[in-house]
């Protein structure tokens, strides 16, 4: 199987994570308005508890795929047995979640209309097949086959939600186009795979390892959901899980662009490493830092200096406080950057799974702490601080096992030209918010001068990847 371009298959899969948060996204100032805050908290938090449940039926499963897909790209034969066998472990381990899901929260509970609808999200779940795409590095097909879902999915939100009662069809409409996008996928794979003997599948055998990959699922889960349901718990006003909820939607798409290089390196790693190539996987190290630098300190930067501007805008009146909590969030965009280079990418294809369960445990460990001691007083706020201090006790912890592995002090040298720049680009967003009185008007000011800015400022320090970057445009136009 010969080799794909890194660059295309993280364009690639940069367009697929995208388009998974594309929908709520392009939706939300729409929903934001039409739905209000606390519809908005119903929706994300139940939405929060069938994801836990899915969590629980899926273990590590996805994770554990695509890895061992990775490994054994070039056998078909191989490659179909893993197939089969994982499918039928996930199968089977989804439908005792479900089943443990129905009887518990379908039946007799405040939003039990809603929890009935989700039931369908858990059977989409079933029907993912994208592991297998991405072991592969095949994430083309992903790309296309779920676009056109996805636009008729927007479509149908404009056209049918057009109230607060019209809660329920913003639930069928999220679920039903899941459902569709993971069949999808299906099609191609008839030509892809070859038939295998039942008798010869041995789906148990993969259970152990995935349940090791499971453990830091949760950890990683508890504060990525369980904030939004302790929130929901916690406080009564369920407009403190709406707040937080949008603000985390923008982070989270723009960490998408952070960390999409991660996806498409997963299985380059684990297949480097399978041939014993320790050299290559440093210098592909190297970049993915660089590149997390490249994007992450710049967006921090911005968000602090045009969110006072972008929520009125974007999300419509009496969301200001989502203003604040997206800037205190922000330092995420580096921090799970990091960890997701050094978890993601190194520590979990080189086989170094212990030392990555450790590190997630640990921040799940202080989110949960601090969650039960901020959100009862701060509400959303309080959420936040506890989301950044986790992340960043993951990452803490990564360094320190990695310690050996790299020189720490030079490649925290690499973000000093993303720094300096990314603060010159800050000082000058700032002076034109405050002297434009127009918050539509000052944001577009604010995003053209502060890119501008920084880009330049990388021309003139004449940073590697920006060279790099230009070399290639360069040697695109002579080819044409």
């Amino acid at each position: 199987m010969s080799k794909k371009s890194i660059t295309k298959n993280y364009i690639y899969n940069l367009a697929y994570q995208i388009l998974i948060i594309l929908l709520p996204i392009i939706t939300t100032p729409y929903l934001s308005r039409v739905l209000g805050a606390e519809n908005i908290g119903i929706y994300s938090y139940t939405l929060s508890i069938v994801t836990y449940f899915i969590l629980f039926g899926s273990l590590g499963i996805s994770m554990y795929a695509q890895r061992e897909i990775a490994y054994v790209q070039d056998d078909k034969y191989k490659r179909s047995k893993i197939f089969w066998e994982i499918l039928i472990l996930r199968f089977t381990t989804l439908a005792i979640s479900m089943v443990i899901y129905y009887f518990t929260y379908v039946n007799g509970t405040q939003y039990q209309m809603y929890y009935k609808i989700l039931l369908i999200e858990i059977v989409a779940t079933c029907f993912d097949i994208s592991w297998y795409f991405q072991g592969m590095e095949d994430f083309k097909k992903t790309v296309f086959r779920n676009t056109l879902v996805k636009i008729i999915s927007i479509a149908l939100i404009f056209l049918l939600v057009k109230k607060p009662e019209d809660l329920f069809k913003y639930f069928v409409i999220y679920v039903v186009s899941n459902l569709v996008g993971n069949i999808s996928l299906w099609l191609y794979i008839s030509k892809l795979l070859e038939k295998i003997k039942i008798k010869e599948l041995h789906p148990l055998k993969h259970l152990k390892p995935t349940i090791g990959l499971f453990i830091p699922q949760i950890a990683i889960q508890v504060y990525t959901l369980l904030d939004k349901v302790m929130i929901g718990a916690i406080i009564d006003d369920k407009s403190e899980v709406g707040y937080y909820d949008q603000a985390q939607k923008i982070i989270k798409m723009l960490l998408t662009v952070v960390t999409s290089l991660g996806t498409v390196m997963i299985p380059r790693m684990a297949n480097t490493f399978a041939n014993g190539n320790k050299k290559q996987i440093k210098e592909y190290m190297k970049k993915s830092f660089r590149f997390v630098y490249i994007l992450s300190i710049p967006i921090i930067l911005g968000i602090i200096a045009v969110s006072d501007k972008f929520v009125p805008i974007f999300f419509g009146d009496g969301y200001e406080k989502v203003s604040i909590i997206m800037k205190l969030i922000s330092p995420i965009l580096l921090i799970i950057g990091l960890s997701n280079v050094i978890g993601s990418q190194y520590l979990l294809p080189t086989k170094r799974q212990k030392e990555y369960t450790i590190s997630v445990v640990c921040g799940a460990v202080v989110n949960l702490i601090l969650n039960a001691c901020l959100i009862w007083k701060y509400g959303a706020i309080g959420a936040s601080i506890g989301t950044v201090i986790a992340e960043l006790t993951v990452t803490s912890v990564q360094i320190f096992y990695t310690r050996k592995d790299f020189k720490w002090k030079e490649i925290i040298k690499m973000s000093f030209n993303y720094l300096v720049a990314s603060l010159l680009m800050f000082v000058v967003c700032l002076i034109i918010g405050n002297n434009i009185n127009s918050n539509f008007v000052s944001l577009i000011v604010q995003v053209i001068a502060g890119g501008s800015v920084y880009g330049v400022t990388l021309l003139v320090f004449k940073d590697n990847m920006v060279m790099e970057l230009l070399d290639r445009v360069k040697g695109l136009v002579h080819i044409k």
